[in-house]
């Protein structure tokens, strides 16, 4: 099988990775059936990536029917250690404008019908998610929007929280605002459970929020419609893509440890022996040590 160092899950709007090479279509097989579309695995500027698109091409699913445990067991078979989420989110501060950038550092969980975890069923494991984004992920993301500063420069935010609601309706204006008073900075529909996830597959996840729109609190600013943020997000498409690759190439250089590459360390409860042939299919690819994935990718 195919193996990467970095994954790299495309939200709306963004169904492709330009650049990799020796591109290989990967379908992994995982204990929570298919990936949202085939994994595309191939080099960039000689680091070996995987790409997902996350609603898969076409733009099949709603963020209900993402595949999240299958998606992220799959990058993780792979051999991936870190994770860059391209998502286009809706603005809920006055100075993230539209076609900006914001990396998050936390998330707010308001979904309820998505399975978010790996464990359960006779493997217990409480990991920490105390600080969910990799923060050595989220430096190579903001030096990458630095270095890829074009003509008419986008603004780049770090911190805030990332509030993910259920979809695939978007928010009441009173909805809205109150999650203006929960003091989140942007809203979506897809990083959750998916950081969650990240986190008990011990890998690196940092998320490159790109703001579409104002959701509907603004009062001088239309209300968020699907053409609206698609629109908007193409504008930014290239640029996300741009930033990405370079946040690659950084990864693959530094290869930096992060604390999520030890979150099992502490976070697993029930004895691996203890456990069940089914949950060892589950739970074994988590466990697989980072060290041995650094190597293999080096060689």
């Amino acid at each position: 099988m195919a193996r990467a160092l970095v994954g790299v899950i495309g939200g709306s709007g963004l169904y492709e990775m330009p650049g990799l090479t020796d591109v290989q279509e990967v379908q992994v097989e995982t204990p929570f059936g298919p990936t949202s579309d085939p994994i595309l695995c191939g080099k960039l500027q000689g680091i070996p990536v995987a790409f997902l698109s996350r609603h898969g091409r076409g733009h099949r699913l709603i963020p209900s029917e993402v595949p999240y445990r299958a998606n992220i067991h799959g990058l993780r078979q792979l051999g991936v250690r870190y994770l860059l989420s391209l998502s286009a989110v809706g603005s809920l501060q006055e100075k993230v404008r539209p076609l900006d950038m914001l990396i998050p550092d936390q998330f707010i969980d308001m979904t309820h019908k998505r399975e978010g975890t790996f464990f359960g069923g006779g493997a217990v494991a409480h990991v920490s998610m105390a600080d969910p984004v990799c923060s050595a992920v989220a430096d190579c993301l903001a030096r990458a929007f630095a270095s890829t500063q074009a003509e008419q420069p986008v603004q780049l935010h770090r911190g805030g929280s990332y509030l993910c609601i259920e979809g695939p309706q978007f928010s009441t204006r009173a909805e809205s605002h109150w999650y203006r008073s929960m003091g989140a900075s942007v809203i979506g529909m897809t990083n959750m459970p998916e950081a969650k996830l990240a986190r008990e597959a011990q890998i690196a996840y940092a998320t490159l929020a790109m703001a579409t729109d104002y959701d509907c609190w603004h009062p001088r600013e239309q209300a968020v419609t699907a053409e609206v943020a698609i629109a908007n997000l193409q504008q930014n498409a290239a640029r996300a893509q741009l930033i990405a690759a370079e946040a690659i190439r950084l990864l693959g250089m530094e290869k930096p440890d992060s604390i999520a590459h030890t979150a099992l360390t502490s976070g697993l409860v029930t004895p691996v022996e203890t456990m069940s042939q089914g949950q060892l299919a589950v739970i074994k690819p988590l466990l697989e040590p980072t060290q041995s994935v650094l190597e293999e990718v080096e060689h």
